[in-house]
């Protein structure tokens, strides 16, 4: 191809530290003042690959080539969103993560508590002394294993009981200080979930900083710990409705720039949510509902020297939101 011919395909320069750096300040700027306590949701998931991408393994648990990409979200908001290889531990880079996504919070709120929650994938020796060391409190699951198990032995018999009786799924909880017998520095504060149902037990388990004072065992698992299955719905937001999973690229730097376009797309439209359409029906609508009745509509468009004209079908259903919203987005930018 000569030097002067049209190239097919063009490099897209960007500054990665300065992406990373935008979706926490977005985060921190949709706030009119600083919250008394911020909880931080970790998650990986798999990103199933169909070609030769850089980086592309078998990742058994989910049967397929994949990356294993980490969100951040705070309640809505997405923070962080790392492309990472699947030949890794779930936990892998998290504290990396967190500490650059903490630091820069702290920067604009140093008084804010933040409280990191994950599932037992997260529960880590590094993860959890990089919180205490930092002022920074933790919520994670954790796997269950034969000495847990038996610490609350009594719990799951007096389940069974009850179960038995009532015909109805029992739990009951118990709040210890329990260790590992190697990878832990320390004892930790752990709550453990004794519940009876469908004829068989079924034992769960935290692991916590959050003190007893504040937060008595049930109420822990089943309001604070149970709640960051609302992240799943984020990401699902972000790989279906917004094609986060779209890494066809050939290399994980270029995949991890199509990451980066859907998480944009995500907080653009959570901005929207937030600025535009609250107190209509999609003031709590997921990206895909907004996407096929607000956005991906027909409408004549005529463009002239001056402005540009949209015109709608008279019979659109969704018209007085569109002109709310617009108005709103309007009257924002001034």
């Amino acid at each position: 191809m000569g030097r002067d011919e049209p190239r097919l395909y063009h490099k897209i320069g960007h500054d990665p530290l300065a992406i990373e750096a935008a979706l926490v300040d977005l985060f921190i700027e949709a706030h009119t003042r600083p919250p008394r306590q911020i909880i931080l949701d970790l998650d990986a998931t798999d990103d199933p690959l169909h070609g030769h991408q850089e980086g592309r393994f078998f990742h058994g648990y989910y049967d397929c080539y994949c990356y294993l990409p980490l969100y951040i979200f705070c309640g809505r908001h997405l923070l962080a969103a790392k492309l990472r290889r699947s030949n890794i531990d779930a936990s892998a880079g998290a504290v990396e993560e967190v500490a650059r996504v903490v630091t820069r919070i702290r920067s604009r709120w140093p008084r804010a508590r933040i409280l990191l929650r994950a599932d037992a994938g997260f529960a880590r020796e590094a993860l959890m002394r990089w919180c205490e060391l930092n002022r920074v409190d933790y919520l994670f699951g954790l796997a269950r294993n034969e000495r847990l198990v038996a610490a609350i032995a009594t719990e799951l018999q007096q389940a069974q009981q009850l179960s038995q009786r009532t015909a109805r799924p029992a739990r009951r909880f118990k709040d210890l200080m329990w260790s590992t017998l190697d990878s832990w520095s320390r004892q930790r504060r752990v709550v453990g979930k004794a519940e009876w149902t469908g004829g068989e037990a079924n034992p769960r388990f935290i692991v916590t900083s959050l003190p007893r004072r504040e937060h008595e065992a049930r109420h822990l698992y089943e309001r604070v710990y149970c709640a960051r299955g609302e992240m799943e719905n984020r990401i699902k937001e972000c790989q279906l409705d917004l094609f986060a999973d779209r890494t066809s690229a050939a290399t994980m730097r270029a995949n991890q720039l199509r990451l980066w376009f859907a998480s944009m797309a995500y907080v653009l439209m959570c901005a929207l949510r937030r600025i535009a359409l609250q107190h209509t029906q999609f003031a709590q609508a997921t990206c895909g509902t907004i996407r096929l009745k607000l956005l991906k509509i027909g409408a004549l468009v005529r463009i002239s020297v001056r402005r540009i004209k949209i015109a709608m079908a008279s019979a659109c259903p969704c018209q007085s939101e569109f002109a709310l919203a617009h108005s709103r987005l309007i009257a924002a930018a001034r």
